[in-house]
């Protein structure tokens, strides 16, 4: 409609309340008509894919018109029967890449006020580490007052927030971002001026997308529960891992109707996704038309060298033929199926093959669903499908509901200058595989209604987000186990929530949602009975997945495929009806879900409702902490004070050791066992009498026949494997477990080392107050008598572990009172000791269980074989060169 009609936009305005990933929009457009005539009116508006509609209402000089949802056949027939005077409003899909039109149109007398608003919410998906909100903004005239208002309330902190030009530099400077801790705002509001094309234009310069970008903190890897109003979220987005190896098959469509543009800008970006394959990555090419050809019949190594004659390969292909598609498919599931069966595959790898096509199959198999279930009977169970769609050619209900059913997703892509950017955006999505086989885990009878809980594959940069019911009558706290398989160990992550924490924050905040756990979950809920009845096997199955998403899109008042919205004033003789056309090019439903679950596991883990799949479960039933409850224990705690029990005659034995910062002791070096355990020190923030303290602050272990390191600091734990490592912070609570070895961590407290029946260490963690002056974060060791050192065990602990005959006597008053001394007799010397007290901190973390000892003065000497710095090493996993 022109500029010139007369039609005036006096205000248009979007609200939008992001609260914990969901996202309120409200988008309000009031006008009127100053002709001398009766006209259309059209409110037309973008609103993202997979985006609910809930509520659209229309005011015509006064006269309301309400929206309620209604199965589609009986809101069809409604409106048909009524005498609709207005035209009906249809939700037309448009061929944008994520967006899909709202339009209405009303004719109006001369003089007409009337305001149209429309109200969605969605779920926004974590992307490339990034949430996007994107906010279609095209108004369509200059507006008289014109507002775009975002608010974002994330309970788990905000880690940056971030609004792209993408309205273009005419508005550079115009929005504004005020950024709290859990809380941001953005605003963007242009006046009548700043909206113009140019000073003396008359239409508006507005008109495109506005982009809010931001990520939240992330404390644990065991996720975010978050819980309030009956319902839990489980945000699970875990870093710091190393990638899986991948085996990836590129299968790509250079049929006749890829030539041109679309086949330039394919070659453009497979050779950058090429280079951006690891070393420790398998590949190969396919390119097919009517006939199917394969750059190696097998999957090769990423070197540079396969790297390069794989681009040159692309480079030389040229588009002509048909579309063979079933073919191509059955060659790259042919090729990964024999190389797992030749062994060629790593067991902790991820395999997966990305179909590009832009069209559907002319040559061989023509059936749709005919290629649906020939794949589905090829494809191994934990191999993916990813298809890329170009343009709009091409079936996109196909390609989402084969790659749905081979756990993977689709996405479509313009056949346009954008096209090679879009491929390389999608790859970058799937192309750091860091988990596979996550599975998470509910106390029963606490939960119900819990979406899709087990996972093929985790991509870094992603978020699984999965949802439930949770009686918080009867529960204080909510548990969650996520197991999974990393590329170096099995993981066990725990997370425990207080089912009220979120209460306070919610009540205080007034622009949070309150229903944004109920939203989150049916959104999940109807998304994922959206993917099961596109790839359900029959057709009665399929009908009760609709009669499902029916009710839920009439219980939670949301527009769905088999729901429609009618619009009508308060004497209901005026009815409008919001559809969405039939049009099998575009897909049936929007925003299906990418991922299916495996098939159910029923190992029996801890606790007993969690169904631990990726653990040798033989490991986990009793997990062989020291025992708390017995002092007899060898430790170091604290400012290197050393306790020795010595079992045989019942003593405990102390002394300490004062070194310097940066130093790294040996604690064990066992030889025979293969096993080495060092301190490194570091000082107090300032001296104190004259005397810098020293403390653990860095303790690594050393297992050298299964080839495994584990470093402990006070911020972090890491198992290290070669060159694969896997880190966990003191905010998990977990496991890890590779090789037999069992790593323990309990949230802020402590960390227990379990190495098969043979040994257990445990790590103590001591916070002190940041802003001390003078004391450090630290940690303590305990080494329990009964680990199985081999006879050459040496090092500050490890040589007791043969016990030395030790004889004291001659007990005499010593200086003070409480602090006797005596005479002891070991390793052929005599040395004058203390009796005094030392401290536990084990069982009292703060202030510890005192431990009666025996102390020897001189850091040891006398008591340790040789002198102090004799255990000075050069590295944290160093053996102890005997003297």
């Amino acid at each position: 409609v022109e500029d010139d009609d007369k039609i005036g936009l006096y205000s248009y305005k979007v609200q939008s309340t992001i609260t914990s990933r969901l996202a309120n929009t409200m988008i309000q457009a009031k006008m009127v008509n100053n002709a001398k005539r009766s006209q259309h009116i059209v409110f037309d508006v973008q609103v993202p894919k997979g985006a609910f509609i809930d509520n659209f209402t229309m005011d015509v000089n006064g006269i309301t018109f309400t929206s309620k949802i209604r199965e589609k056949s009986e809101a069809r027939k409604m409106y048909s029967q009524a005498k609709a005077k207005g035209k009906a409003a249809g939700i037309v899909r448009s061929n944008a890449l994520d967006m899909e039109n709202f339009k209405t149109e009303v004719n109006v007398p001369p003089g007409t006020r009337i305001q149209f608003e429309l109200h969605y919410h969605e779920m926004i998906r974590r992307k490339l580490s990034s949430y996007e909100h994107i906010i279609s903004v095209k108004p369509g005239r200059l507006a008289k007052h014109m507002e775009v208002d975002v608010r974002i309330i994330e309970p788990q902190g905000l880690r940056y927030v971030h609004v792209p030009n993408s309205l273009g530099d005419h508005f550079d400077g115009i929005t504004t971002i005020s950024k709290g801790e859990k809380k941001a705002h953005i605003s963007f509001k242009p006046t009548m001026a700043q909206q113009r094309k140019c000073p003396t234009c008359s239409s508006t310069a507005v008109d495109g997308n506005f982009v809010v970008q931001y990520d939240v903190n992330r404390e644990t890897t065991g996720g975010e529960l978050e819980i309030f109003n009956g319902y839990f979220i489980h945000f699970f987005a875990p870093e710091n891992l190393d990638p899986l190896p991948k085996n990836i098959l590129f299968v790509i469509d250079v049929s006749g109707s890829m030539w041109g543009l679309k086949m330039k800008q394919t070659i453009e970006a497979m050779k950058a996704i090429l280079s951006e394959l690891r070393a420790a990555d398998q590949f190969s090419l396919i390119d097919f038309n009517h006939n199917v050809r394969c750059w190696r019949d097998n999957l090769v190594s990423a070197t540079p060298a396969q790297v390069e004659d794989a681009k040159k390969y692309i480079q030389t292909i040229h588009p002509n033929g048909g579309t063979n598609i079933n073919e191509a498919l059955l060659r790259a599931t042919f090729i990964l199926n024999e190389a797992q069966n030749l062994g060629m595959l790593d067991p902790n790898s991820v395999s997966m093959i990305v179909l590009v096509s832009d069209g559907d199959p002319t040559v061989g198999e023509l059936k749709l669903t005919t290629i649906q279930k020939n794949m589905k009977q090829s494809i191994k169970d934990e191999f993916s499908l990813f298809c890329l769609g170009i343009g709009f050619d091409v079936d996109y209900d196909f390609l989402q509901r084969i790659a749905t059913d081979n756990r993977g997703m689709a996405q479509r892509i313009f056949g346009n200058q954008e096209t090679s950017a879009q491929m390389k955006n999608f790859y970058n999505q799937v192309s750091t595989p860091l988990l596979k086989k996550i599975q998470f885990n509910y106390p029963q009878e606490s939960v119900s209604d819990v979406t899709q809980s087990s996972f093929h594959n985790y991509f870094g940069g992603s978020e699984i987000v999965v949802a439930g019911k949770v009686d918080t009558e009867n529960l204080q706290h909510l548990e969650s186990v996520v197991t999974a398989t990393a590329a170096n160990a099995e993981l066990v992550m725990e997370t425990l929530r207080d089912v009220e924490e979120l209460d306070g924050f919610m009540k205080k905040d007034k622009y949070a949602d309150p229903e944004f756990t109920k939203k989150l979950w049916a959104y999940l809920t109807v998304n994922q009975m959206l993917a099961e009845r596109n790839t359900a096997p029959t057709a009665a199955l399929k009908r009760n997945i609709t009669k499902s998403i029916l009710q839920m899109s009439l219980d939670h008042h949301i527009v769905t495929p088999f729901t429609a919205m009618l619009i009508e004033n308060a004497e209901k003789d005026e009815i409008m009806l919001a559809d969405q056309p039939k049009d099998p090019r575009r897909g049936c439903c929007p925003g299906t879900l990418g991922l299916t679950p495996n098939a159910p596991n029923n190992n029996k883990g801890i606790p007993a409702w969690a169904n631990v799949t990726a653990v040798p479960v033989s490991f986990m039933p009793e997990q062989r902490s020291p025992p708390v409850s017995s002092l007899s224990i060898n430790r170091v705690d604290n400012d290197p004070h050393f306790i020795i029990h010595l079992p045989k005659s019942q003593r405990n034995i102390c002394f300490n050791i004062n070194s310097e910062p940066g130093k790294i002791l040996n604690l064990v070096s066992d030889p025979g066992t293969g096993v080495v355990v060092n301190g490194q020190l570091i000082g107090a923030k300032k001296t104190e009498n004259k005397k810098l303290n020293t403390y653990f602050g860095k303790i690594g272990f050393y297992f050298k026949n299964k080839g495994l390191k584990v470093e402990i600091t006070t911020e972090t734990i890491t198992l290290k494997d070669g060159s694969y490592g896997i880190t966990l912070t003191w905010s998990d609570t977990g496991h890890i477990i590779r090789k037999q070895l069992l790593i323990s961590v309990k949230k802020e407290s402590n960390v227990t080392i379990t190495v098969g029946e043979e040994m257990s260490f445990m790590v103590l963690l001591h916070r002190v107050w940041k802003n001390h002056p003078v004391n450090v974060d630290f940690l303590g060791i305990y080494i329990p008598p009964e680990n199985q050192f081999s006879p050459a065990a040496h090092g500050l602990i490890g040589q007791f572990a043969s016990e030395p005959a030790v004889y004291i006597h001659h007990q005499r008053p010593g200086q003070a009172p409480e602090k006797p001394q005596a005479t002891m007799e070991v390793k052929g010397n005599k040395l004058t000791v203390t009796r005094g007290l030392q401290k536990d901190y084990r069982t009292d973390r703060v202030l510890g269980t005192d431990v009666p000892c025996w102390f020897v003065h001189n850091s040891g000497k006398g008591f340790i074989d040789g002198h102090y710095k004799d255990y000075l090493v050069p590295h944290l996993y160093s053996f102890l060169k005997k003297p």
